[in-house]
């Protein structure tokens, strides 16, 4: 079974020279979870911006049998079409609805408004936060905002999910229904890459990448 994700020689250094990120290999199968771990500052949610290509890097990345090349327009059509990504902090576009952000993704692919909402009302009642559909992200807690990213990552079935610190901060129901949601991704097909400090997220790793300790990892299934 070919990878969902391949790198090979991954380096990342900011404008200063300081070099963050030295040549990590990485490949992931379908229907995987792997963790990068280390500690605070050692560059995981930087990998993640690598592999997404939403920071340019040094060496290869392979999404889907596709290289990223260093043309934006390319790196952001794999990125539609391929992936979903979670934030940190949710980074919900305030001047949307939470129904509206999440149903994002399904109206940047073309998909109507009535089916785009069916799909996003769908999600949020599967994350328990169907009550917030109408609410701006000011409005909602930080747990629900988080489970809204979650949702906007998975709506539309992506290949590729990254996940930079998914359940962090979150309330033990929050946390649960993060970790349901990215155990559905992977029983459906997906590659869920998470940059964690979660313990249980680790222990359900198919593959874990300490960036403190070599850096490479291969996905149990690939």
């Amino acid at each position: 079974m070919s990878p969902s994700v391949s790198v090979e020689g991954l380096t990342f250094a900011y404008p200063s020279g300081q070099v963050v990120l030295d040549h990590i290999d990485l490949v992931a199968a379908p229907s995987s979870l792997t963790c990068v771990i280390g500690h605070s500052g050692v560059g995981k949610s930087t990998l993640l911006y690598c592999l997404a290509g939403v920071l340019q890097s040094q060496g290869r990345i392979e999404l889907m049998g596709q290289l990223l090349t260093a043309a934006p327009a390319q790196r952001a059509a794999v990125r539609l079409a391929h992936c979903g990504f979670i934030f940190q902090r949710g980074e919900l576009l305030p001047e949307l609805s939470i129904i509206e952000n999440v149903a994002l993704p399904l109206r940047l692919a073309g998909k109507n408004q009535n089916s785009a909402f069916e799909a996003a009302e769908q999600m949020l009642r599967e994350l328990g936060i169907e009550q917030c559909a109408d609410r701006s992200p000011p409005e909602v807690s930080g747990g629900q905002a988080q489970r809204a990213s979650v949702a906007r990552a998975l709506i539309h079935r992506p290949s590729i999910v990254f996940a930079d610190e998914p359940t962090a901060s979150l309330d033990a129901a929050s946390r649960e229904g993060v970790l349901a949601a990215l155990r559905a991704a992977v029983a459906a097909g997906a590659a869920v890459i998470c940059a964690t400090h979660d313990p249980e997220l680790v222990r359900a790793a198919d593959a874990q990448l300490d960036l403190g300790e070599g850096a490479v990892a291969a996905g149990a299934h690939a």
